[in-house]
């Protein structure tokens, strides 16, 4: 496996906000993991970033344990993320913001820029637009091309769907797609389940900081009990995670 967890608990002060998680992303899959406000999603990926410390498992990348790795070598070791809420550069340019994702790398990013561009067609016409006057779609846009500029092996994305348009919701998944097709393994946390696990191979059903389902992807739309927590009624891609 790419991406091993083992055993990974964290506390927020005495909350433990995971508990003995253990979960794996292969390369070049596409992993997705759902579960209610509040779960511990984002804080998996916070932790796996090395934003959160761990309190106590494993957490092993290409082989090698990261668990005390800080966040910005695990950027060089090959962890990109796009987090939720954007974090973008409001201020600066996306030309700009493009070029803070590349920070950790030497050389010219010339065919890094260029290959953002091709994937994001719109941030090459708004490359000289300040990031803040962009539509959530674009920033959105703008916040994964921004990971991608580190050339990560595993691309980490916290909700990217949230507060976007249906149709911009497809055009965002699509570009997913396409980005795992030329080979970069993504683990997906995402509130909109249904289409989380539509483009997902494999999936981790996390609850009160714990997994209590596994399966492929395929698998857990079929499940009565997923079905009934998170597939009921219309498709939710405006909600708000706090994990």
């Amino acid at each position: 496996m790419l991406l091993d967890l083992d055993g990974v608990q964290v506390y927020y002060g005495k909350i433990a906000a995971l508990n003995d998680v253990t979960l794996s992303v292969d390369r070049d899959e596409i992993v997705a993991l759902i579960g209610a406000n509040g779960a511990g999603k984002t804080t998996t990926l916070k932790t796996i970033s090395g934003l959160r410390p761990l309190s106590a498992g494993r957490i092993s990348f290409d082989g090698a344990d990261i668990s005390r790795m800080p966040g910005h070598k695990r950027v060089v070791a090959g962890i990109g993320q796009a987090p939720e809420g954007r974090g973008i550069f409001p201020g600066m340019t996306v030309h700009e913001n493009l070029l803070m994702g590349c920070y950790t790398r030497k050389g010219d990013p010339g065919e890094d820029l260029d290959e953002v561009y091709e994937l994001f067609p719109r941030l090459a016409e708004r490359r000289a637009q300040f990031a803040g006057t962009m539509s959530g779609g674009e920033q959105q846009m703008l916040a994964i091309g921004r990971a991608m500029m580190a050339h990560p092996t595993v691309l980490l994305l916290d909700e990217p769907s949230m507060g976007l348009a249906p149709m911009l919701v497809a055009q965002i998944f699509d570009i997913i797609k396409e980005i795992n097709r030329r080979g970069t393994t993504v683990l997906l946390v995402e509130q909109n389940a249904r289409q989380a696990l539509q483009l997902a191979d494999r999936a981790y059903v996390l609850e009160n900081g714990r997994v209590v389902k596994s399966a492929p992807a395929s698998d857990l739309l079929d499940d009565t009990q997923v079905q009934a927590a998170y597939l009921g009624g219309d498709l939710d891609v405006s909600g708000e995670s706090s994990d």
